[in-house]
């Protein structure tokens, strides 16, 4: 019935169909709201949930866990029994049984977040620390590491709240600081911005060139 699907140019033809189909219901929502983009969305939302389902089990559970199993670590069962702690939680007489295992969970977590932000952290506090004289530097680089330092220790009186920025000598660095912030912020926001150019520019290319095959 689907022999058809053995041909990989009629398997091609139908995938870029679906694929163009699917990314003007997506970009109709520009128009307004309408059945074909809520359609698309709730396709796209079901293949995504369905692939991380699949994903799970393929690449974490299946080998961190089924193949220890079926190799004869039985003891890799508890984390069966763990898991299953987690759903305690829709149990209004057992729900102290989830917090149990959500407790354990987040000390975890938060000792690998700590420890990974020590880790990362400490090394960007020593390379902060930029010479400003010495020999095999030149005034570019002598340039560039004093402005570091003055963007620095600004952003840094920003977040000084134990003062209150009333005088002159408090209030100046703390603007500055905030100024530098604004600068920052902007250009991350300005980068997620082409980001999402980018990702328009090729799908206008994918319907324009292998789609209608009207541009090059």
């Amino acid at each position: 019935m689907f022999d058809w699907l053995s041909d990989s140019h009629v398997t091609t033809t139908v995938t870029m169909w679906i694929g163009a189909l699917g990314t003007l219901a997506i970009y109709s929502i520009l128009y307004k709201e309408n059945p074909a983009y809520r359609l698309a969305e709730h396709i796209f939302i079901g293949a995504a949930a369905g692939y991380g389902i699949f994903i799970t089990w393929s690449e974490t559970l299946k080998p961190a866990w089924w193949d220890q199993i079926t190799k004869g670590n039985w003891y890799w069962v508890f984390a069966l029994i763990a898991g299953a702690m987690f759903y305690f939680i829709y149990s209004k007489r057992y729900v102290w049984i989830s917090r149990i295992i959500f407790g354990t969970l987040m000390g975890l977590i938060a000792g690998g977040a700590f420890k990974a932000f020590v880790g990362v952290n400490v090394d960007r506090i020593s390379a902060s620390f930029k010479p400003i004289a010495g020999k095999g530097l030149n005034a570019v680089e002598i340039a560039n590491n004093l402005l570091f330092i003055v963007v620095l220790l600004a952003v840094m009186a920003y977040f000084f709240f134990s003062f209150e920025h009333k005088t002159p000598l408090r209030r100046a660095p703390a603007q500055l600081g905030r100024w530098c912030l604004m600068f920052a912020f902007g250009a991350m926001f300005g980068f997620t911005v082409m980001a999402r150019m980018s990702l328009l520019i090729g799908r206008i290319y994918f319907l324009l060139h292998d789609w209608l095959h009207i541009a090059r």
